[in-house]
Order: C-alpha cells, then sequence, then structure tokens
C-alpha cells in the first residue's frame, strides 16, 4: 500500500484537499509515496500557528541552538537513509545524495551556534546620560518556498536561520519533491520543535505559493526558484510590504584561457555543466575558451563527456542520473534541438537514452562554435548542456562573460596572477571561481549573486542574519 503524508501544522499531521504522488525519474514505476496536496485554508492554518509560536520561541536562544544541534546530528545519522530517500525523488546520484543530507546536517550545526551570537550595536549617544542599543529581532513569520533540485539542503539553509534568530517558519517545498522535506519536517518535530515553530505546507505553487504570499500574517519571504516565478514573488511582497528575499536564474561562464593547466578546466567544466544533471543554478553552461587552445579543450572535453555514463541514481556506477521530470526532460531535448537549428555544433550527445529501467535519462550534450547570441548561450536550460564559445583573447573572454541578464557564478582558469585578480575583480557575478567548478560553495560564506540571478540579503554563514533579522534601536536614560 503506498505511504501517505501530511502537512505538518501546528505540531500536528493535517491532510489536505487531495494527495499527489512522488515518482521516481530513474524508475518511473517506482511510486516513492503519495504526499498532501494543501489549500488555502491549510496555509492560513499554518500562519495562524506560526503566529501563535512566535513570542515564546523568539526569546529562547539556547533552546534554539539546542534544537538545531539535535537536528544537525539526527541527520547526519541517517544520511545513508535521506540520501537514498533524496536520490530516489530527484535523480541526483547516490553520492550526490548522501552529500547533500550531510551538508544540510552541516548546516543545522552552524546556525546552532549562530543562535547564541545574535549579534547589535552599542551606539555612542549624543546626548549625555543616554545610552543607545541597535538590537537584532526576530522578522516574525518568514514563508519559505524551496526548488526541486537541492530537495533537503535547501530547506536546510532557509530553515536553519530562520530558526535560529528566533523566526517561526511555514514551508512550501516544491511539488516535485516533497518526500525530503517532509523527512526533514519530521525530525524537526522529533527533535522538540515546540507546535507551530515549524510548519510545512505541501502543494502547488498556484495555491500553496500564492496563499502565502497573499497571507497578512507573513512577515517575510525567501524564495529559490525560476526567474519568472521570482518577479512574481517581488511583486507580490511589495504588494504587501513583506520582506522577501530572491534566488534566480543563471547562465554561469566558465573562462579558460591560453595558459591555463587544461585537463583541470576540462574536469571542472564537466563538474560544472553535467554533474548533478545539470540542474544547478550554479552550473557551468557557458564555457569561454580563447582560440589558441580552443580545439584542444573541445576534444579533451569531448573524451571527458563520453566517458560519463548515465544511469539510474541508485547505481554505484553512474555519473549521471535523469532529469527530474518528464517536463525538464523534454526542455533539454527542446533545447538541443534549438542549438542545432541556431547553427552550433553538436559534438556529442543530446538524445533520449533507454536504459534497463524507464527514466527520464538523457546523454549529456556538448556544443562547439557556439555565438554568445544564440538562445542556447542565453537562456538557462537546467539540463546537461554545455555551450563552448570561443574567444580572440582575454578581453573578448571576459565581455563574452559578462554579457549576460544573470550573475550568479562565474569563473576562470588560469595560471597568471594577474589574470586571476582581474577576473575576480571584473566578472559581474556574485561569486566568482579561479581555477574551480562554478558549481560548489561553502555553507559559512555568502552566497547570491547580481542582476537578474538574486535581489535581497545573501543566504548561509552568519550573512543570513542580514535577512532573518531587523533592527530594534532603544534608548535609555540614565
Amino acid at each position: 500500500m503506498t505511504t501517505r503524508k501530511a502537512n505538518l501544522i501546528g505540531g500536528e499531521w493535517i491532510e489536505g484537499q487531495d494527495w499527489s504522488e512522488n515518482i521516481n525519474p530513474s524508475d518511473v514505476s517506482d511510486v516513492i509515496g503519495q504526499f498532501a496536496q494543501a489549500n488555502a485554508e491549510n496555509v492560513d492554518q499554518a500562519v495562524q500557528a506560526a503566529r501563535a509560536a512566535l513570542p515564546a520561541w523568539s526569546r529562547v536562544h539556547q533552546d534554539r541552538a539546542d534544537l538545531l544541534d539535535r537536528v544537525g546530528d539526527r541527520l547526519m545519522a541517517r544520511k545513508d537513509e535521506l540520501g537514498e530517500l533524496l536520490s530516489r525523488e530527484e535523480g541526483k546520484t547516490l553520492a550526490e545524495g548522501k552529500g547533500e543530507v550531510e551538508r544540510a546536517a552541516r548546516v543545522f550545526k552552524f546556525f546552532a551556534g549562530e543562535a547564541l551570537r545574535g549579534g547589535g550595536d552599542i551606539i555612542p549617544g549624543a546626548r549625555p546620560s543616554v545610552s543607545v542599543e541597535a538590537r537584532r529581532e526576530p522578522v516574525g513569520v518568514v514563508g519559505l518556498i524551496t526548488p526541486w533540485n537541492f530537495p533537503i539542503a535547501i530547506p536546510a539553509w532557509k530553515a536553519a536561520p530562520a530558526l535560529a534568530y528566533g523566526n517561526t517558519v511555514v514551508m512550501k517545498p516544491a511539488d516535485l519533491v516533497p518526500a525530503s522535506a517532509w523527512a526533514l519536517a519530521d525530525i524537526i518535530r522529533e527533535c522538540g520543535a515546540p507546535a507551530g515553530v515549524f510548519n510545512l505546507v505541501m502543494g502547488k505553487g498556484s495555491v500553496v505559493g500564492e496563499a502565502m504570499l497573499n497571507h497578512a500574517g507573513v512577515d517575510a519571504v525567501s524564495f529559490t526558484g525560476s526567474t519568472g516565478v521570482g518577479a512574481r514573488v517581488a511583486a507580490a511582497c511589495a504588494a504587501g510590504l513583506k520582506r522577501f528575499q530572491l534566488e534566480m536564474g543563471g547562465k554561469n561562464p566558465l573562462v579558460v584561457l591560453a595558459d591555463a593547466d587544461l585537463d583541470a578546466a576540462v574536469e571542472a567544466a564537466a563538474n560544472g555543466a553535467f554533474f548533478a544533471t545539470g540542474q544547478r543554478c550554479t552550473a557551468s553552461s557557458r564555457i569561454v575558451v580563447e582560440r589558441s587552445i580552443y580545439a584542444a579543450f573541445v576534444e579533451k572535453m569531448e573524451a571527458r563527456r563520453a566517458a560519463l555514463v548515465v544511469g539510474h541514481a541508485l547505481d554505484p556506477k553512474t555519473n549521471i542520473g535523469p532529469a527530474v521530470s518528464a517536463a525538464q526532460l523534454n526542455q533539454d531535448l527542446d533545447y538541443v534541438e534549438i542549438g542545432k537549428g541556431e547553427g552550433a555544433k553538436l559534438i556529442g550527445g543530446g538524445e533520449r537514452l533507454k536504459l534497463a529501467t524507464d527514466g527520464f535519462y538523457i546523454a549529456p550534450a556538448l556544443f562547439a562554435d557556439v555565438d554568445n547570441s544564440m538562445r542556447i548561450a542565453r537562456e538557462e536550460i537546467f539540463g546537461p548542456v554545455a555551450s563552448v564559445i570561443p574567444a580572440d583573447d582575454a578581453d573578448q573572454a571576459l565581455a563574452i562573460a559578462n554579457d549576460t541578464e544573470f550573475g550568479l557564478s562565474a569563473g576562470v582558469f588560469t595560471t597568471s596572477l594577474k589574470q586571476a585578480e582581474r577576473f575576480k575583480r571584473e566578472l559581474q557575478a556574485g561569486m566568482v571561481m579561479v581555477n574551480l567548478p562554478t558549481a560548489g560553495v561553502d555553507l559559512n560564506a555568502p552566497f547570491g549573486g547580481t542582476k537578474g540571478s538574486s535581489f535581497g540579503p545573501r543566504e548561509q554563514g552568519p550573512y543570513a542574519r542580514e535577512f532573518y533579522t531587523k533592527f530594534k534601536t532603544t534608548y535609555t536614560q540614565a
């Protein structure tokens, strides 16, 4: 019998208006479970529960630290089990799934410490015998809207700081991948979160997300997803005078200069473009290579691409799992055809694969002779499709890298300290990698971009405090 999982509202498991099946993209015959589809009334119940829990939760710093520490321990202890669950529902390899759970655990452990740091300032008063303090306080009830590509890491890096700084939470995970978020909610509940402190409402964005955005009881919204949806989130929050934080798309360049370690550059490009099935906002989707090494790079890149094994996410031999859904697979395949139609040269891959299990498999695609004006070089594909773009020199490579509406992550491979420093300074991105893949960040460093990739304070590390707290200035006459 298929397992059913309900919403967590006010410490209780509450059914929604319907149920949705969660399907394994590696094997569509594998139904992971049925998950509740919340409605606007459920969202209202969750917000009311979060508001009721807020006063007490905002005052207990040590309790917050202890809870987050226990959650981190529980996640780490269940890493293998939850990693397999994550890989079954999202399609990333088992190694990637376990690694993501471990990251989520470490995020909670990090913010357990942050719960006791708080922050604030003593300000010299302009008047004698008047003391001034700038105190940090919780924002209030925070709505979290998380994407499907990191089903437990992104819920963790939003929920952990929200809770650490004394907020209460209403979370809506992506409708495609509810199982990992449900498991996280269950762990938070089991570890002793007071009723209403953390609430999980599952379902479609058009129902649950809209109800959250339009609810007067929600004080702030943190969103990760597409740029188009992010714009709608911004408009709704602005209309309701809510604080909002947006992490959206990317079309990230990796520049390979003529003096680069070519083998290292190829490995980083393949990692950034193809691993996690290319379903990362920090993926290296544009690889800009100086002409003097262009042919050699493309040859080595194709050899590396062809050696990658596409297969079932739980098979230890697999390097690349399936696309997350039929819709995502079709989008990837459509862009392969768009690239060919635009005149780019398909070096290899790009076809749908029929394997032992019925899943959403695609061979990673490598395009060469791409012009930066082509759609495959300008639009976020969110699949394992890499475009190699030639550049005459470092100046042109930098100009091509910056010629995009996005600005999340960017990278450069070079053995020149002068060029490394120049690209770190002049690349228009929130994160710049030198001799590293564009994907892969540390949990204690700020995460976010510029242009159309991000809006609002950075996520992760102590920098998350800027979104999840607000200042209150107090004056005292001695």
